[in-house]
């Protein structure tokens, strides 16, 4: 089945500054429901009597989700229209998100986690395809542009909950995330109108939504994602358990402060550089390399040297994030971005789902804390290789 139309007729176009507006918002809401967990990880343990294994399981299900549900995403996409499909992603993972506020158990915060989960892995592929929709000559300044709300969006998010949310909540995990479902509600109730005036796809010639499996670029795509977000997700999960496991738990708040924090010092150079890096293969053979490094200082390094080393790392893995994020929407033609970007993340969050297990078994077998570092020591590798192979010419 071919097609030569777009997942959205493009209407008429608002100012550049409000649709950068909504792709940062819609960034920012992507990752705010994921990281106002962590913070509240403690409390929601004790006060449902989890257990380690489910502590990690809830942890993981928005990744396996992200994997799961972004080729359903592409099939949406491409029946309603990629602004439709925002407008419901972003509706769906606000609802989600405030329902785990009000769950009884383990199970019923499983299921408000899944649908989340959903919501957010449905919004995704449609991001890269509302940049080249909306923004056709501007695709890396708009990649750049939500990408840096879904940087901004964890950091706050993450930074904000314990010394400003729960003190002004009284201590409630429960409300915490309630109130943290705003912002989303917020961001997709700005999309309804545009949604509302936006033709579905249908409308117009069949597109296509299940992805070129057989595409060598889609698959170098994914795996350079892939590599890039296991990095990030892996290493926030084992610096911790690594520097306790050390005797160096006075770094942890340091350490994984400055891996996240130097991803806002990135996020903001890259929006001033996003039209001299994007289609560019030394971003990846310059930062792909400072990853690495980063994970070697983390293992061999002492005191502040380690909070330095994982400094390096976020920052270097937020360049490579960027870059890689915005891709589908500069290498696909227009009615193709959807099910690029849907099988992309498929196999990038596969491979992120992966990684950390892969980390923890190899501490677990050989007893050594520093060899779950060396699977995302390989991602570094993996991720200068596949990025300066990678083929990024304009379609």
């Amino acid at each position: 089945m071919t097609s030569s139309a777009a997942p959205d007729a493009r209407p008429a176009q608002p100012h550049i500054l409000g649709l950068l507006a909504l792709l940062w918002l819609a960034g920012a809401a992507m990752r705010i429901p994921i990281l106002v967990v962590p913070p509240v990880i403690p409390l929601i343990h004790n006060d449902l009597n989890m257990t380690e294994t489910q502590v990690g399981a809830l942890m993981g299900m928005p990744l396996v989700m992200f994997a799961v549900a972004a080729i359903p995403g592409s099939l949406l996409i491409a029946r309603l229209g990629a602004v439709r499909v925002a407008f419901l992603g972003l509706l769906i993972a606000a609802l989600g998100s405030a329902a785990r506020g009000t769950t009884i158990d383990v199970w019923t915060l499983y299921a408000a986690t899944v649908v989340m989960g959903g919501g957010i892995a449905i919004l995704q592929p449609s991001m890269p395809t509302l940049v080249r929709l909306w923004l056709p000559t501007r695709i890396a300044l708009a990649s750049a542009g939500y990408t840096n709300g879904m940087l901004v969006g964890s950091t706050f998010a993450a930074a904000a909950t314990i010394p400003l949310m729960l003190p002004a909540l009284g201590g409630s995990w429960r409300a915490n995330l309630v109130v943290w479902a705003l912002p989303v509600l917020f961001t997709a109730l700005l999309f309804a109108a545009p949604a509302w005036r936006s033709p579905p796809a249908a409308t117009a010639a069949p597109l296509r939504w299940w992805p070129d499996w057989k595409s060598p670029q889609l698959w170098m795509l994914g795996a350079t994602l892939g590599a890039n977000n296991a990095q990030f997700f892996a290493a926030n999960a084992f610096v911790p358990e690594y520097l306790a496991a050390t005797g160096r738990s006075e770094l942890i708040g340091p350490a994984i402060g400055w891996l996240n924090g130097a991803q806002l010092l990135a996020s903001v150079l890259l929006l001033v550089l996003a039209e001299t890096i994007q289609n560019k293969k030394w971003p990846y053979t310059v930062f792909g390399p400072l990853t690495l490094l980063g994970v070697i200082g983390i293992v061999i390094g002492e005191g502040q040297w380690i909070v330095l080393s994982a400094a390096v790392l976020g920052f270097a893995a937020s360049v490579t994030f960027v870059v890689s994020f915005g891709l589908p929407a500069v290498v696909s033609p227009p009615g193709e971005v959807h099910r690029t970007a849907a099988g992309m993340f498929t196999i990038s969050y596969t491979i992120a789902v992966l990684t950390p297990i892969i980390c923890g078994a190899l501490w677990d077998w050989s007893g050594v804390p520093w060899t779950a570092f060396v699977p995302i020591g390989l991602c570094g590798l993996f991720l200068t290789i596949l990025g300066a192979n990678l083929n990024v010419r304009q379609a």
